[in-house]
C-alpha cells in the first residue's frame, strides 16, 4: 500500500493542552493532515508550559509534530466566516472546550454539518456534554478520583499515588481517535457524518474494567490489596540488595513454577496466592538476597514475567524499546526533544516540525481563496494572526 492510511483527511483542532493534542497526534502520525485553529494571544496554552527546549516547551514539542497552525479569532464574525469555510474541505473537527462554548461561538456540530454533512465533530470535556456536572471545572487528576482509579493508587494506609501519566486525559484521546477512525468509515459508507461526545470521566471510568470486575466478585481491598495491586506474593514489587525495584508478575503456575525452581526455592511454591505477611516477608528477603545486576543474569535465561525497574533514562535505551522504533531521535535543526512512537505508527518515519503560532494562516487562507490585501485587513482588524 502506497501512502498512509489517513492521507487526504484534514483535521481540524480546536483542543489545547493534553487530551485533543494527543487524539490528533495520533490522526496525524496515521497519515491525516492536522490544522491547529489557535487563538491570536498565546495559542495553545501549553506552548507556555515549562519545562522549556530551545525557548519551546518540550511538552509542545512533543504533542504537535507534524501538525500546521492558522491562528484565527473565532470571536469575530468574520473569523466564524473563515472556520466554518474551513470546515467545509475537513472531514474531522476536535474540540475541547467547556460544553456549550461551540455553539455560542457559532462553529458547533450543527453549524459545521449544515457547511459539511459528512464531518464526524468530535467534543472532548471533562464530564462530557450533559448530566448534572457537565459545567464542572477538572483536571486529570480530579477524573481519575472520580472514576475510582485513585483510591487504588499506592500502598495500604498511604495518601494515593499520583499517577505519572495522565490516565484519563489520554484514554479520552485514545476514544476519540478510536471513535473518530469509526465514523470516518461510517462517513465513506453512508455519507453521513457524526457527533461524538467522549468525556475524561468516562473515559478513566471505562479502563477501571478490571477493578470492577474485582468489586463484583466481592473484593474490597483497596489500595495494594487487590489482586492485581499486590495481594499475592505472585504479582508485586520487590528491593533488589542495592535498593533497586523489581516487578514480578507470575500468575500462570507455569510461570510461578518457572520462578520458583530458577531461584531453587521449591519450598515457596504453596505460597503463589498467599495474603499472610509473614509469607511476603520471605520473598522480601528472597529478592533482598541478590543485586540488580545479578537478577538481570538469572532472568535472561528465565522465562516467568519478572523484570527489574528501570529508570526513564534506562527504557529509553531499552534495547527492545529501541528496535520497535519507540524512540525517535529528533531530525536535524530541530529542538532536540525525543519523541515516541505509538503502536500504530509506520516505523522509521520521520516526524515533521512543530508549528510556530499561527505559522500557516497565510497558506491555509490562500487555498480557501483569501488575497494578501484581504488577509491584511483581516489582521489589521484582529480576525488572524499570521505568524512563524
Amino acid at each position: 500500500m502506497n501512502g498512509k492510511p489517513l492521507e487526504g483527511v484534514r483535521v481540524l483542532d480546536l483542543s489545547r493542552l493534553l487530551p485533543g493534542p494527543f487524539c490528533t497526534l495520533v490522526l496525524s502520525d496515521l497519515g491525516a493532515e492536522v490544522i491547529k485553529i489557535e487563538d491570536l494571544e498565546g495559542g495553545d496554552y501549553i506552548r507556555a508550559m515549562g519545562p522549556f527546549i530551545d525557548g519551546q516547551s518540550a511538552y509542545f514539542l512533543a504533542l504537535n509534530h507534524g501538525k500546521m497552525s492558522v491562528s484565527l479569532n473565532l470571536k469575530t464574525t468574520a473569523g466564524r466566516a473563515i472556520f466554518l469555510k474551513l470546515a467545509a474541505t475537513a472531514g474531522v473537527v476536535v474540540e475541547s472546550f467547556r460544553p456549550g462554548t461551540v455553539d455560542r461561538l457559532g462553529i458547533g456540530y450543527a453549524a459545521v454539518a449544515a457547511v459539511n454533512p459528512r464531518v464526524v465533530y468530535c467534543s472532548i470535556s471533562g464530564f462530557g456534554q450533559d448530566g448534572p456536572d457537565r459545567d464542572r471545572a477538572g483536571h486529570d487528576l480530579d477524573f481519575i478520583a472520580r472514576a475510582g482509579l485513585l483510591d487504588l493508587c499506592g500502598r495500604p494506609g498511604s495518601v494515593p499515588t499520583i499517577p505519572p501519566v495522565q490516565i484519563a486525559d489520554l484514554s479520552s484521546a485514545m476514544f476519540a481517535a478510536s471513535g473518530i477512525l469509526a465514523y470516518l468509515r461510517e462517513a465513506e459508507r453512508t455519507g453521513a457524518g457524526h457527533y461524538l461526545d467522549v468525556g475524561m470521566l468516562d473515559s478513566a471510568a471505562a479502563w477501571m474494567v478490571m477493578p470492577v470486575a474485582e468489586y463484583s466478585a466481592g473484593e474490597r481491598g483497596g489500595a495494594g490489596r487487590l489482586p492485581l495491586t499486590g495481594k499475592h506474593p505472585c504479582y508485586n514489587i520487590y528491593k533488589t540488595r542495592d535498593g533497586r525495584d523489581i516487578s514480578l508478575a507470575a500468575l500462570e503456575v507455569k510461570f510461578w513454577c518457572a520462578f520458583c525452581g530458577a531461584v531453587g526455592r521449591e519450598d515457596l511454591r504453596p505460597l503463589q496466592f498467599s495474603e499472610k505477611p509473614e509469607d511476603f516477608a520471605k520473598f522480601e528477603d528472597l529478592f533482598r538476597s541478590r543485586t540488580a545486576a545479578e537478577w538481570r543474569t538469572l532472568l535472561a535465561g528465565t522465562d516467568f514475567c519478572c523484570e527489574v525497574v528501570p529508570s526513564v533514562a534506562e527504557a529509553l535505551e531499552d534495547l527492545q524499546v529501541r528496535h520497535r522504533g519507540l524512540v525517535i531521535a529528533p531530525p536535524p535543526g530541530t529542538p532536540p526533544v525525543i519523541r515516541l512512537g505509538h503502536p500504530l505508527r509506520e516505523r522509521g518515519a520521520v516526524p515533521g516540525p512543530c508549528p510556530g503560532h499561527g505559522e500557516h494562516t497565510a497558506a491555509v487562507l490562500a487555498e480557501l481563496g483569501l488575497s494578501g490585501p484581504e488577509m491584511d485587513e483581516l489582521e489589521t482588524a484582529g480576525v488572524i494572526r499570521r505568524g512563524g
